[in-house]
């Protein structure tokens, strides 16, 4: 039976048991395997991972595990250039575009204030996030790690925080989101771009202290909705500052 020498780096080492975590330990199979058979076997979503490097080359997870082989795993590098080495995906998000799982609402709703095309219903089984992911090729967010482990999603990641604002600020993180923020663009409902509009367009669905106290009005073609820099809007600012202000050095 081959015996494999794993390690995990960094943040993977969250889906491990404690005696396997930030160390290299030993791994014995009892079938053929390929590398990403092994990796889920631990617990580790193939989403999570970047880099595999099987005797220091960097391999896909097709790559068929061999007896002695010393693997190390890697998560998303967020500093280092290391597309030369790169196996995994032939095909990375240009445009960073979401999926957000029905538990996770205020989240979705968060990423839609901050500007981000970002998909969620409350009603999503999973067979609708994966499919949803890879036909739209976009991110999937979630904490169900069942959910990750499905082969026809490419991106996902495993949200950690349990906090929706600590959720978001580990998301603009991780993808390094902080550039592409556009606050205000998005309709907080149903997530479509919204566009100014005169307010003689929107007047007979406005309350009379918003006609006569506001000029500037912003409306979703999708569904309606009509935005404006109301007492909400302050708030909102407050908000935005927050989490865009956690941007590390």
């Amino acid at each position: 039976m081959p015996t494999l020498h794993l390690r995990f780096y960094e943040e993977l080492n969250d889906f491990l048991r404690p005696e396997q975590r930030k160390t290299e330990f030993l791994h014995t199979l009892n079938r053929n395997a390929s590398v990403k058979d092994v990796i889920e076997s631990l617990g580790v979503p193939h989403t999570e991972v970047e880099l595999i490097l099987v005797n220091g080359v960097s391999v896909d997870f097709s790559y068929a595990v061999q007896d002695n082989d010393r693997i190390s795993i890697y998560p998303q590098f967020e500093s280092l250039d290391i597309s030369p080495l790169l196996r995994l995906r032939d095909k990375p998000l240009r445009q960073p575009r979401f999926v957000v799982d029905s538990n996770l609402g205020r989240l979705a709703r968060y990423l839609r204030l901050l500007g981000f095309d970002c998909l969620y219903r409350n009603d999503y089984r999973d067979v609708e996030v994966a499919e949803i992911a890879n036909r739209q090729r976009r991110i999937v967010l979630t904490r169900d790690r069942l959910l990750l482990r499905r082969k026809i999603i490419t991106h996902g990641y495993f949200v950690r925080a349990s906090l929706p604002r600590e959720q978001v600020k580990v998301i603009l993180r991780r993808f390094d989101l902080y550039r592409a923020v556009k606050p205000f663009s998005r309709c907080m409902r149903c997530n479509s771009v919204l566009v100014d509009v005169n307010k003689k367009q929107v007047l007979e669905r406005l309350e009379p202290l918003t006609r006569e106290h506001y000029r500037d009005f912003k409306r979703c073609d999708r569904c309606g909705q009509v935005y404006w820099r109301g007492s909400h809007y302050d708030r909102a600012q407050l908000l935005l500052k927050e989490l865009i202000e956690s941007e590390p050095d």
